[in-house]
């Protein structure tokens, strides 16, 4: 990959070579569960380490299909190499089991995914892990939770679903004087509108079950970083083996070559439904990162090139409400997930974060009231229409 060209170009190009075998032009799906050696001192040498290769397809670096798209991501990150996945969960399951041990501290924000959350909470602490959840949209909250144990700093930000932003650059400023791992889940801004790495985090991960992939048709997961922080999780990755399959790392690869593209449809879409909703009298209030009664909006400003395509919002009349609207739409999908090209609109205290206490959902801001919506690439008059015939029946 030649330096400098532009983000388009590398989500077109990087990671990838004409096939050495056959000069196929893209990037064929090594499906296989093993590899040949010339000889049994090639095989001895690979599982050494000493010789770079494949051996096993459950083993980093697992095949050359995964090899093109870790590249691929790398580049658009910023990293030097990375590591996939079966799950975005897997992903952040084995950052943890790798950097964390009995007594260190976990310090995360506490907004996250529901998967994240029950990980964080219910499952690392069985084995001797603190755990804090804070708001790590206020700095002062971070400083006066670090412990004298704090080993990672965790960010979602955006946040699932009340779309908090975090400021990476001076969070991640705190986490070196502490010598904590600032560790960004990436997953709603994509690098396309924000690069973790740049602005001080030590790795990235991402579900690629959303915007990587970009059709809600794999799931999969991805940790970009250092070299050093990578091959730091070897051992977790390959006793594990929570490995992303060839087929889905060539379909992450065919996803991220119209990333930039989708990205940009995705945020304009989105600016648009969102300052539709600010508007409508039925709405109590929405939560986007570009727009400007965001309470964040000028960290958002400054970390991130684009807002993404994420919107939270809570309806007047709340649950019943909101219950009435998503069960009124017609060209938005009533389901989870997001990234997808299609409108997808759900209720996260119900289904996505339903595992997390309802205590713990209402002080972190995740309403009964709230309503979150992946825009699609659809064309925005179409999906506007949809949420405004759906809201004159509530």
């Amino acid at each position: 990959m030649k330096k400098g060209q532009k983000f388009g170009t590398q989500c077109v190009h990087a990671g990838e070579v004409p096939d050495p075998s056959h000069g196929a032009h893209t990037t064929p799906i090594y499906q296989t569960s093993t590899f040949v050696f010339e000889n049994a001192e090639q095989g001895a040498l690979r599982f050494a380490g000493k010789e770079k290769g494949y051996t096993y397809t459950r083993l980093m670096p697992n095949t050359p299909t995964h090899t093109a798209f870790v590249e691929k991501i790398a580049a658009l990150e910023g990293g030097e190499t990375g590591q996939t996945f079966s799950s975005g969960m897997a992903a952040i399951t084995a950052v943890a089991l790798s950097y964390l041990q009995q007594g260190d501290h976990l310090l995360s924000t506490d907004v996250v995914y529901g998967g994240t959350y029950e990980l964080f909470s219910s499952i690392l602490t069985k084995f001797g892990i603190h755990v804090s959840f804070v708001d790590t949209s206020n700095l002062e909250t971070v400083k006066k939770n670090i412990q004298r144990n704090t080993r990672i700093i965790f960010l979602e930000t955006p946040a699932n679903p009340t779309m908090m932003v975090c400021d990476i650059d001076e969070i991640g400023a705190i986490a070196r004087d502490i010598g904590a791992l600032l560790v960004v889940d990436n997953t709603f801004a994509t690098p396309c509108f924000q690069r973790p790495l740049t602005l001080g985090a030590d790795a990235v991960v991402h579900s690629c079950t959303k915007y990587i992939g970009g059709h809600a048709d794999l799931i999969g997961g991805i940790v970009v970083g250092k070299k050093e922080f990578i091959n730091g999780m070897a051992s977790v990755v390959n006793s594990t083996g929570g490995t992303m399959g060839p087929h889905e790392a060539w379909l992450c690869i065919r996803g991220v070559k119209t990333l930039h593209i989708r990205m940009e449809k995705h945020s304009s879409n989105a600016m648009n439904v969102a300052e539709f909703l600010e508007a409508h009298p039925k709405i109590e209030w929405v939560r986007y990162p570009g727009l400007p009664s965001h309470p964040q909006h000028e960290i958002a400003k400054k970390q991130m090139s684009g807002f993404g395509g994420m919107i939270s919002f809570g309806i007047k009349g709340g649950t019943e409400a909101g219950r009435k609207l998503m069960n009124s739409v017609e060209l938005c999908s009533l389901a989870v997930s997001l990234g997808a090209v299609d409108t997808l609109i759900e209720h996260p205290a119900s289904m996505t974060h339903l595992n997390v206490p309802v205590e713990v959902r209402r002080k972190a801001g995740i309403t009964d009231d709230l309503v979150r919506i992946s825009v699609g690439i659809e064309e925005f008059e179409d999906i506007i229409a949809d949420l405004d015939q759906a809201l004159m029946k509530i």
